[in-house]
């Protein structure tokens, strides 16, 4: 293999470009939250949790596209710190969860620093590339759900 083999696929693999720009937005939001103790991460499952009531991490998992020892690291995180609860379930093995009042309280306090986060990261990447995200990630859902 020549060095120009290696050039190509460092520069035009989607995955590795993906995978920087993941990091550099994260980073942003990450960065803006950190006051609050908070990253995105953990405030996309607390919105979620917000969303869904009681929260079933296979759901969970499902929707945010996260495996289950991901999401039971960062549940159990969240747990310690009062933020989310596991609820009782009949069936003892799912562990489903809900937001606590401080959890909800600190949803509420983190929505006004994401939102300027956002606006920076809207601004940076400009609004064409918003709208190619959305179609790209409609196509992989459509893709996915196919089969």
């Amino acid at each position: 293999m020549t060095p120009a083999v290696f050039d190509k696929i460092a520069g035009e693999c989607v995955a590795s470009r993906l995978r920087t720009l993941n990091r550099v937005i994260t980073n942003i939001y990450d960065d803006a939250l950190r006051p609050l103790d908070l990253k995105v991460s953990q405030m996309n499952i607390l919105v979620v949790a917000a969303k869904m009531g009681t929260a079933r991490p296979l759901a969970v998992c499902e929707h945010l596209h996260l495996d289950v020892s991901t999401l039971s690291r960062n549940v159990e995180r969240m747990k310690t710190r009062g933020w989310l609860k596991v609820v009782p379930d009949e069936d003892g093995r799912s562990q489903p969860f809900r937001l606590t009042p401080q959890g909800r309280k600190l949803l509420e306090s983190a929505v006004p620093v994401w939102s300027e986060a956002q606006r920076r990261v809207q601004q940076i990447l400009g609004d064409k590339f918003a709208d190619q995200l959305d179609r790209a990630l409609k196509q992989v859902g459509e893709v996915a759900a196919a089969g």
